[in-house]
């Protein structure tokens, strides 16, 4: 980890507004650093979804009260990052990390301490409050440090860290729970904040530029955020990434019920069919990386959504029909989590290289569409639940559907600009 405080913006003689991604000279250190600093929404989602039934007997309370304590979590998680992006271009990027990481190692040991639903629901919002601290920041960084030509690389070498949490998260949990209560998953979300905490703290320099100090220091959060929304290329690529990243909210959101409940697989092998779906998206991020350096990213994203909306198709009739049990269903899913792969690191480097000196705005206003937005696909899968696989597939058909057309539109408005003359 050493490494990481030797960061410096990689070569300065690269052409910055190359549309194909170089490989960037990023120590392992650094993506680590930064990866852990992204994943601590999926830890703490994903390590907790085991815990529910367990807690809802401790704390005698009911499922729907405890659902409220992932709901909200995801509520802080998309409002948060709208408070942190702005404040991260204003005072820097190291203050707020720290003070976040803070923040989600104090909540965490509250949750393990909390004698009632209701001190559950306030500390889990406090510790969302914390988590998107460093989900948002740490995607500013990646903007500070590196040319524009080298962002996707390192976007797609984060996804590598980033794409493990939600393969280890859940198995770390129900391993556990075998060992202990639910109140030892928040112990080990604990442990794992303070490493993060003394890591950023020794080996996290800051790295806001001067440009981007006087440019928050002009204008207002609000202001910065509407003039980012008045440009179309950003605004699109924001919606489009949202979109097609319903899929994972949706997934998520569904997979317990459908996974044990309609397919009868065992409770103790759910980490694994949930692992299995998310190693497609770990592989296709690297080979993204590598077909980036000759293929421009934009048309990477629209292809990847295309496709995954063609395997989407296929799941919504298997899973209406009932044709190929659950291979007809999962298979088809496991392509469409791999399109994540491709569709949200290309997205993220193509948003983040519309405004450099609104980097932490920017890296805001994309966490909190995609939590947003995936928040209420998830609260959709739930309302149409009947039992089936039907509600999860059609409503990441619903998502994908929408990336398509809002990527056709971003196409054409693209076309328009270019015929325009110049002048």
């Amino acid at each position: 980890m050493s490494s990481v405080s030797s960061l410096v913006p990689t070569s300065a003689s690269s052409p910055r507004h190359s549309p194909l991604a170089q490989k960037a000279h990023a120590p392992w250190g650094e993506i680590l650093l930064l990866g852990g600093l992204t994943a601590f929404g999926s830890v703490s989602m994903d390590m907790y979804l085991p815990a529910l039934p367990s807690l809802v007997r401790a704390l005698n309370t009911t499922p729907a009260a405890a659902q409220q304590t992932v709901s909200v979590f995801l509520i802080g998680l998309a409002v948060g990052q709208l408070i942190y992006g702005p404040v991260s271009d204003r005072i820097g990027r190291r203050r707020p990390i720290l003070f976040g990481v803070g923040v989600y190692l104090v909540a965490s040991l509250g949750c393990a301490l909390a004698s009632s639903v209701g001190l559950m629901i306030v500390f889990r919002l406090l510790q969302a409050l914390g988590a998107c601290a460093g989900m948002v920041i740490a995607r500013a960084v990646v903007r500070d440090r590196y040319e524009d030509h080298e962002v996707l690389h390192v976007f797609s070498m984060l996804t590598l860290v980033m794409g493990s949490a939600p393969i280890l998260a859940p198995l770390i949990g129900g391993w556990v729970l075998t060992v202990g209560s639910w109140r030892w998953i928040f112990g080990v979300q604990s442990v794992f904040a303070l490493v993060i905490t003394a890591c950023a703290f020794f080996f996290l320099p800051e790295s806001r530029s001067e440009a981007t100090r006087r440019r928050a220091l002009s204008e207002r959060p609000m202001a910065s955020y509407l003039a980012l929304l008045r440009a179309p290329r950003l605004l699109g690529l924001m919606l489009n990434g949202a979109f097609a990243n319903v899929a994972l909210f949706a997934f998520i959101t569904a997979a317990p019920e459908l996974v044990i409940t309609h397919y009868h697989v065992p409770a103790e092998d759910f980490g694994w069919i949930f692992g299995i779906n998310v190693t497609g998206m770990l592989a296709a991020g690297q080979i993204n990386a590598r077909l980036a350096r000759r293929i421009p990213g934009e048309t990477l994203l629209h292809a990847s959504n295309v496709v995954a909306l063609a395997f989407a198709t296929v799941m919504v009739v298997c899973a209406v029909t009932g044709w190929g049990g659950m291979f007809g269903v999962l298979v088809p899913l496991w392509v469409v989590m791999a399109s994540l792969g491709f569709s949200q690191p290309n997205a993220s480097a193509a948003a983040m290289s519309v405004d450099r000196e609104r980097a932490g705005a920017t890296a805001a206003l994309l966490g909190a569409s995609m939590f947003g937005i995936g928040s209420l696909a998830g609260v959709a899968t739930s309302l149409l639940d009947d039992g089936t696989a039907k509600p999860v597939a059609v409503v990441i058909w619903v998502g994908l559907l929408l990336a398509v057309v809002i990527g056709q539109l971003m196409r054409r408005h693209q076309r328009r600009a270019s015929a325009q003359p110049a002048g």
